[in-house]
């Protein structure tokens, strides 16, 4: 089992590329990060290159955070503004080489929000297809994200058959799925022709995997039997410092 190091909530003291190498030198397989915007795209690279990892994905801008925005692409009239985060995270994932960009709903709901978010997944895949990109459709759950957009499997799987884009796929984010539906083993096996990444962390408490209500080693076991060969993405919030919560990445290999 391989494994990738998201640098949104790894090693969250350090600049980008130093997490990049910090990620390295912890035995991670790759990495991947939420909003590396901040950060000039050659100097990510150079640590990309320098390490050998490759970047994984990264997330389309939340937009206004302070005024409670957390992402754009399904609130009707910012159309715009979501359409600015997509190309912007289209550019820089081309610069760094990343080959997957998470586009980030918002909360919103009803029929107009679901158009919406339609509507920009169909600008998305067909602008992320020309540079080879995926692009991925995460639900969150109500506890984390009350209000948000998306926020079962179901919903989303509904979308990516709407949008029939070879190049959208579903972010599975173990931590958000045994939250809100449970059964994460069945919903692999039924989900799996449409998954582009998946992620984890322990539930409840968003965690090392090594503890909480979900057996990460016989979930890791069933995905690796479905021939899932890529990383999985550790999405997990350190209690302490990044390098002292490692443990569980040699005993769950």
């Amino acid at each position: 089992m391989r494994f990738s190091a998201n640098l949104g909530f790894l090693w969250t003291d350090r600049s980008l590329p130093d997490a990049i190498h910090a990620a390295k030198a912890a035995g991670f397989d790759a990495v991947e990060c939420h909003w590396p915007y901040a950060f000039k795209a050659a100097d990510v690279k150079k640590a990309l290159d320098h390490t050998g990892l490759a970047m994984l994905g990264l997330n389309t801008s939340r937009g206004d955070v302070a005024g409670g925005d957390n992402g754009l692409s399904a609130l009707p009239n910012r159309q715009d503004d979501a359409r600015a985060a997509i190309d912007e995270a289209l550019h820089y994932a081309c610069l760094i080489g990343a080959k997957a960009v998470h586009v980030m709903a918002g909360f919103a709901h009803g029929p107009d929000a679901h158009n919406t978010f339609t509507s920009n997944l169909r600008y998305a895949t067909q602008k992320a297809s020309r540079h080879g990109v995926n692009i991925l459709i995460e639900p969150l759950n109500h506890y984390d994200a009350k209000g948000y957009f998306l926020s079962t499997t179901a919903q989303a799987a509904n979308i990516i058959e709407e949008v029939a884009a070879p190049n959208l796929k579903l972010m599975f984010d173990c931590y958000h799925v045994q939250l809100m539906e449970g059964d994460l083993t069945h919903r692999l096996s039924t989900l799996m022709p449409l998954i582009g990444h998946i992620q984890f962390a322990s539930v409840p408490d968003r965690g090392t995997p090594d503890h909480g209500e979900v057996n990460f080693d016989h979930v890791f076991d069933h995905i690796a039997q479905l021939g899932w060969e890529k990383p999985l993405g550790a999405e997990y919030k350190p209690h302490t410092n990044t390098e002292q919560t490692l443990n569980w990445m040699k005993n769950l290999r």
